[in-house]
C-alpha cells in the first residue's frame, strides 16, 4: 500500500470568503444574496466540481494505460440537498447531499457496453467517487497556536 499524504489550508475572510492555499490558491464564497461577496464558488459547487474533475482525469489515465483513443469527456453532476438542514431551520434529516448523480459523454469508439464498463472501472478508480460513497474517518482538532 503507497499512502501519500495531500495537504490544504484556508483561512476565513471577510464575510463568508475563505482563502484556499493549495498548488493553485483560490477564493470560495458565498453569493451576494446569501450574505457573501461572490468572490468564488461555494462550497457546494466546489465539492461537486472534484467528482467530474476525478472523473476526467481518471477516465485519461485509465485510456492512457489501456491505449484507448479517447477524445474526450463531459461530466455534468447535480445533488440534492436540505439547505433547511444546514441553515439550522430543522434538525430533521442531514446536512450532507442525500444524491449525487453524473451525467458522463464518453467521446471514444467504444460501444454502449464498452463505455459502460469503462466508466465502472472509473467510478472505482476515483478517489472523489470512494469518498463521497465510503465513510472516510474524518479528526477534527483543535490547534491553540496560530497555523499561518
Amino acid at each position: 500500500m503507497a499512502i501519500s499524504k495531500i495537504k490544504v489550508s484556508a483561512s476565513m475572510g471577510a464575510g463568508f470568503s475563505t482563502q484556499v492555499n493549495c498548488s493553485h490558491p483560490f477564493v470560495i464564497d458565498q453569493p451576494k444574496m446569501a450574505g457573501g461577496n461572490d468572490e468564488g464558488p461555494n462550497p457546494l459547487e466546489i465539492f461537486l466540481s472534484s467528482l467530474p474533475a476525478c472523473i476526467c482525469a481518471i477516465g485519461r489515465i485509465i485510456a492512457t494505460q489501456r491505449r484507448i483513443n479517447l477524445r474526450g469527456i463531459e461530466v455534468e453532476v447535480e445533488g440534492d440537498i436540505d439547505k433547511d438542514f444546514l441553515l439550522g431551520k430543522t434538525t430533521e434529516g442531514r446536512a450532507g447531499f442525500t444524491e449525487i448523480r453524473s451525467f458522463v459523454h464518453i467521446d471514444a469508439d467504444m460501444t454502449k457496453e464498452e463505455k459502460e464498463a469503462f466508466l465502472n472501472d472509473v467510478a472505482v478508480r476515483c478517489p472523489i467517487a470512494d469518498n463521497i460513497a465510503q465513510n472516510s474517518v474524518i479528526k477534527p482538532v483543535v490547534v491553540e497556536n496560530s497555523m499561518v
